[in-house]
């Protein structure tokens, strides 16, 4: 039987984790597992598109998988794994790449948006990185995916590359999954520059609040994140005007679990002074413990690794069942 409330989603692995991640996945997935079967997976897979250190990848693959434990995640009632560890992901992206078209991932704004002018040099791995995002989905068979503004466009192939497989070979295999799009700060910008997302690349380390961050380390950061030399939007037409006052407003609406509306209607008028040390006051509060949480399970690389090591076999288990029957419509031989 086809599951019917069931999500994937996943976090790569490329260094500490940062503000932007908490309120744009994390914190949404604490939420999710009280409703959704949810497989939430380290895609290491995906990081390889461009240079990962190898010294560094497996232990920033414990990184992610501490925080998903840290930030709320309860391991014994959600899969947990890495994506490499489950090798039907990478058999069924391989499928997916002969049924994909190529007009259809020349469409990838994101693609273009990393691959800049450099795309004859970089990997084949970023060009068709949606289809292994297709088959990490379908692999098994969520019905829903959390996903962010930039990640829209995935989805949308997603279903195309569902419903291309379903209709060459007459079976319903497939769910065509659907999109869940959180409210307040799903897209979380930088503190230096309220037009760029936030992201660990930056040159300053200023442009973001890591979650592995002290409590004088936020609070400083705070201080110095941008802003115009006006008080407060009276309205939320005028903050969406003004981007680095709309970014702060929205991260501390998500924090609340507010809307951006009601906490422009608060501030309204008020100077950033009294506004930032609130913000920051509840950004410590928030992350101060994951914080701790993360460095506590990061000391005990065995229990990490248990958890990793179950989540794997409970993937494998529901995968394998997948690729057989995808193995069998498209008629390969049993093995």
């Amino acid at each position: 039987m086809k599951p019917s409330n069931r999500i994937l989603s996943g976090v790569q692995p490329s260094g500490d984790l940062h503000l932007g991640n908490y309120l744009g996945a994390l914190k949404n997935f604490v939420s999710l597992q009280k409703e959704y079967e949810c497989f939430f997976c380290v895609v290491d897979l995906h990081a390889i598109t461009v240079w990962q250190d190898p010294k560094q990848l497996a232990n920033q693959t414990r990184e992610v998988t501490a925080a998903f434990i840290a930030a709320g995640i309860d391991p014994k009632k959600n899969i947990l794994f890495a994506q490499s560890q489950v090798p039907q992901h990478a058999q069924l992206a391989w499928i997916f790449n002969c049924v994909t078209r190529m007009g259809w991932l020349n469409r990838m704004t994101q693609f273009k948006d990393k691959a800049g002018k450099d795309k004859e040099n970089v990997s084949v791995g970023l060009f068709s990185y949606p289809t292994l995002m297709a088959a990490d989905i379908l692999i098994y068979l969520a019905t829903h995916v959390p996903v962010g503004e930039d990640q829209k466009q995935h989805l949308e192939l997603t279903r195309d590359i569902a419903q291309k497989f379903n209709n060459d070979f007459e079976t319903n295999l497939f769910p065509i999954p659907k999109p869940l799009i959180f409210g307040e700060a799903t897209r979380v910008m930088s503190l230096r520059d309220g037009t760029t997302k936030m992201s660990k690349s930056d040159a300053s380390h200023y442009s973001r609040i890591m979650l592995n961050d002290s409590p004088d380390q936020i609070v400083q950061k705070i201080k110095k994140a941008k802003t115009d030399p006006f008080p407060l939007p009276a309205n939320l037409t005028e903050a969406k005007q003004r981007p680095e006052a709309f970014n702060l407003l929205s991260i501390l609406a998500a924090l609340k679990d507010q809307s951006t509306s009601e906490v422009v209607q608060l501030y309204a008028g008020k100077e950033f002074s009294i506004f930032k040390k609130e913000l920051a006051d509840l950004i410590v509060d928030k992350i101060e413990p994951i914080e701790k949480e993360i460095k506590k399970l990061l000391n005990d690389q065995a229990y990490l690794d248990s958890i990793m090591t179950d989540g794997k076999n409970k993937a494998m288990a529901e995968a394998d069942s997948v690729i057989e029957k995808v193995y069998s419509v498209i008629g390969f031989l049993k093995a």
